[in-house]
């Protein structure tokens, strides 16, 4: 065998679509894993199919293998991420791989954790097996950007969530926002919720809006709910923290009165104290705290003065903005609460924007490498 992979064929093209199709069942339910699908293919017929279900459940390629039996010896493998080498809460694919006698191994992305970073590759190549690497990759790849990102980082990746009027505003001028969106919209953020490991907000949308921060959907999910409460002073009966699984987190700034915490500690709430200023966790702080506990993709939902800390960090990938063809005019609460120029020259230009209808509302989506790329450009 050469030194260089041999050339991919349409075939393997196909083959790795459905292996991407069984990724896809597994989205936003393997963190802190990635999104794993493949299949076991032999005489151009698909044999065995496997995808990855949970963190510390069998591997997408050990399912596929089991699925295909004795049917794998000297069959070809497709997997849409670089199979595994290093033992970790399962054994590695590789060794898998091998006892099942497969001939030819098909990846479409490089995993960039450095316990697989070409580990996988090498092991399998050195095993006298053929490799075959970068098949379907853009599609591969667009599976797990989240966690590559996470990856990479070292943090979640940040998505902010906003529902505004035309005019920009959250609320009306009593705090009523109910709703701004209509339920083609609801729905999405309902999908978007169900998709991400961690949910955030402020204490002050707790205390305005009281909201329960749940995936109400068929199969859905709920994340876990984190409140950032600099000041630890959020009441325990909020909705945010009834019984619903994963559960709560209340991330502060101060040093936990005793009480308080006694009070959400009863509440099945855990408590995190964090470095900040003047009441205000440090976001940097936040965001190594819940990567440590396995949060890849965070979803902040508000309120507006929330979203300014993270846009003026830039601390933040992605944003959503659910906007109504409505108006509330001077009296509404405007968003977000962040300091401005005040020339146009002074602006932030956060990059070019898509735009998606839902029912009678856009959605505006932004992608912080936009904003990086226009800045570069300028």
């Amino acid at each position: 065998m050469g030194r260089h992979a041999p050339r991919a064929r349409a075939p393997d093209d196909r083959h790795m679509l459905e292996a991407i199709a069984e990724a896809r069942k597994g989205l936003g339910r393997t963190s802190p894993n990635p999104a794993v699908g493949a299949v076991v293919v032999r005489d151009g017929r698909v044999v065995g199919r496997g995808w990855h279900r949970r963190a510390g459940e069998a591997h997408a390629e050990v399912v596929a293998l089991a699925a295909a039996g004795g049917l794998a010896r000297g069959a070809t493998l497709y997997s849409t991420l670089e199979p595994c080498d290093h033992q970790g809460r399962t054994p590695p694919c590789t060794r898998a791989i091998l006892a099942a006698g497969i001939g030819r191994v098909v990846i479409g992305s490089d995993d960039p954790n450095p316990l697989v970073s070409g580990r996988g590759v090498r092991r399998l190549r050195q095993a006298g097996v053929e490799v075959v690497r970068g098949v379907a990759r853009t599609g591969c790849d667009a599976l797990n950007a989240e966690w590559f990102h996470f990856i990479t980082s070292g943090r979640p990746h940040v998505v902010l969530k906003a529902a505004l009027t035309a005019d920009g505003k959250i609320a009306s001028g009593s705090g009523d926002a109910r709703w701004i969106t209509g339920p083609e919209a609801r729905k999405r953020v309902h999908a978007l919720r169900s998709a991400a490991d961690a949910i955030l907000v402020g204490a002050g949308t707790v205390r305005s809006d009281d909201p329960h921060l749940t995936a109400r959907l068929p199969g859905a999910r709920s994340p876990l709910r984190v409140v950032l409460d600099g000041r630890l002073d959020v009441s325990p009966s909020s909705h945010v923290f009834d019984p619903v699984q994963p559960g709560a987190l209340v991330v502060t700034a101060a040093r936990a009165d005793a009480k308080a915490a006694v009070r959400l500690a009863r509440r099945g709430v855990d408590l995190l104290e964090l470095p900040g200023r003047r009441g205000r966790v440090a976001l940097p702080a936040l965001l190594a705290a819940l990567a440590r506990r396995g949060i890849v993709r965070l979803l902040v939902e508000g309120g507006p003065d929330v979203h300014g800390q993270f846009l003026e960090a830039e601390l933040w990938d992605r944003l959503l903005l659910f906007v109504a063809p409505k108006i509330l005019g001077a009296s509404g609460k405007p968003w977000p609460a962040l300091s401005g120029g005040r020339t146009m020259a002074e602006a932030r230009t956060l990059g070019a924007f898509r735009v998606e209808a839902l029912g009678a509302d856009a959605l505006l989506s932004i992608d912080r490498t936009d904003s990086r790329s226009r800045r570069a450009a300028g």
